[in-house]
């Protein structure tokens, strides 16, 4: 289970655009999503770190109603009521824009509860998702680090800290964690994509051309893989082949953080290239 979703609603937000004059570059870094309240990170399933109505019903709250889930969560915390109400509370926290202080409630929990260790890792994982929304790669790559701990053969978790090192600008550390994400999982095209990009920002554009042709192999409308071939074409010469990538990128993730990047593409590529 792809656990992007926690926090900004799929992979495409873990993927943002550095603009350095010129085309703009893909990094793998966090971009938060413009309306958090529409991409809670609310489990739907197996492992939850607690049970019972009331831990149901403040995550229920937390979509439509996330400061009435946080004044629940506190009240309910203050009666005793355990790992439930501090996930619920660190979690509503996020949710009305304190990433900071929701991770570190997320990391405290995630690290000293005595729930099963499939549930703090998943705690752990949200952390991780908190951090990078916090704009913390460093304190990202560590929660990741525990929550592996827990749970070494997870792929999303070390896609996960794949993406707080190379926030970092770590990318051979990424690509590290990439290769064992996909050796757990070959059909994964959000790994590949990501590490396309991390080849790309280390220059082995042949590594980087073969991650993204993969993860379209796999996924052929895939926008992040889109936007990601449609910067390598660029960086080859090849504008039409970019142009067509992004606005396919657009079509197919209109209003998201991935069409804002392809669209972004799109009007440097018009401008042409900066005059001395």
């Amino acid at each position: 289970m792809d656990r992007r979703w926690l926090i900004f609603g799929g992979g495409a937000a873990l993927l943002s655009i550095a603009i350095a004059g010129g085309i703009a570059g893909l990094r793998m870094r966090a971009a938060v999503a413009p309306d958090m309240a529409e991409a809670l990170p609310v489990p739907p399933v197996p492992p939850r770190i607690a049970s019972g109505k009331d831990y149901e019903d403040c995550l229920a709250m937390l979509a439509k109603d996330p400061l009435g889930a946080h004044g629940f969560a506190e009240a309910w915390e203050a009666t005793g009521g355990g790992d439930g109400a501090t996930h619920c509370y660190g979690l509503a926290e996020i949710a009305l824009g304190n990433a900071e202080s929701g991770a570190e409630i997320l990391e405290k929990l995630g690290t000293e509860s005595a729930a099963p260790a499939a549930a703090r890792a998943m705690i752990l994982g949200q952390a991780v998702q908190a951090w990078l929304m916090a704009g913390d790669a460093g304190h990202a790559y560590g929660a990741a680090t525990l929550a592996l701990m827990l749970a070494p053969d997870d792929p999303d978790l070390l896609i996960d800290r794949s993406v707080a090192a190379a926030t970092a600008e770590h990318y051979a550390d990424a690509i590290v964690d990439l290769d064992r994400a996909l050796a757990l999982d070959p059909r994964r095209p959000d790994a590949l994509v990501y590490r396309a990009a991390a080849w790309r920002e280390l220059d082995q554009l042949d590594r980087a051309a073969e991650n993204v042709e993969a993860a379209l192999t796999l996924d052929p409308d895939n926008p992040d893989a889109l936007l990601e071939r449609g910067i390598q074409r660029q960086r080859f010469g090849d504008l039409s082949g970019a142009r067509a990538d992004w606005e396919r990128a657009m079509a197919l993730a209109p209003d998201t953080p991935t069409s804002d990047l392809a669209e972004q593409n799109l009007a440097l590529l018009d401008a042409g290239p900066e005059k001395p």
